[in-house]
């Protein structure tokens, strides 16, 4: 029997890396990001276990989307699982002290990127009555911290997008959820922070935080999931944090 096939975004690190490892004993992969030598290195691990498809565009290029997605080989057309991984956050400044240019690559690639992705996917989905989106939001979408006001906005933006996106596909039979991690310990910070490594490690000082594979596990207990099931909405935490500004550092 063909495995279903399943689009991951953002694959080339952290949690859409650690997703298409995890999803290779259940589904075939689109794997999709910026960096081709990633990809490539990841789709000769994973062509062990699966079917590997790369395709290397940004997000924020609608135009790059629609030719990388809308001209997909045949045997690759129908996506039953898409995984709206691709974001970043990008500078911690007050709103007045803050770079447009931050502002705007968030926007982007959280909100735009996503609906970009998702445009070009859903159509083979809604002729099936079938599939499956799962959009990666934040604990920054449920609860606003100071100095990351644009970066929360572009996550409420992804977590009313997805509820909206679950009421318009019903009809279909396409299950639509959100996963929301607080503190996972990728690349994240170092996005954020410009490059800045000591800066970036200090945001996982004295705890122990999540991690992509912790990520990659919800992801796919969700993804397999009975079929009359959805998970529409899960955040994640580690133990030590219990909101967006309080977490337990002991050192």
């Amino acid at each position: 029997m063909t495995k279903p096939t399943a689009l991951v975004t953002g694959a080339t690190s952290g949690i859409g890396e650690a997703t298409a490892r995890i999803l290779s004993p259940t589904h075939r992969l689109i794997i999709c990001g910026r960096r081709e030598d990633r990809l490539s290195k990841l789709a000769t691990e994973l062509s062990q276990a699966t079917d590997v498809l790369t395709l290397s565009f940004d997000v924020r290029d609608k135009a790059a989307v629609d030719s990388a997605l809308g001209k997909l080989p045949d045997e690759w057309a129908s996506i039953a699982l898409l995984i709206n991984n691709a974001g970043n956050a990008h500078g911690l400044d007050h709103i007045h002290e803050a770079s447009v240019d931050d502002w705007d690559a968030m926007i982007d690639i959280n909100v735009k990127g996503l609906l970009y992705v998702t445009q070009v996917v859903l159509p083979e989905m809604v002729k099936s009555n079938h599939g499956h989106v799962i959009n990666i939001g934040s604990i920054a979408g449920k609860e606003v911290y100071e100095r990351g006001s644009v970066y929360c906005a572009s996550k409420f933006a992804v977590d009313a997008l997805t509820q909206g996106m679950r009421l318009d596909l019903n009809s279909h039979g396409i299950r639509v959820t959100s996963i929301n991690p607080g503190l996972v310990e990728t690349e994240f910070s170092i996005v954020r922070f410009k490059g800045d490594e000591d800066r970036a490690k200090s945001v996982y000082a004295g705890f122990q935080p999540l991690t992509a594979e912790d990520i990659a596990d919800a992801i796919r207990y969700v993804a397999l999931a009975p079929p009359h099931v959805t998970v529409t909405d899960m955040t994640i935490l580690a133990t030590a944090q219990a909101s967006a500004t309080k977490v337990n550092r002991r050192s």
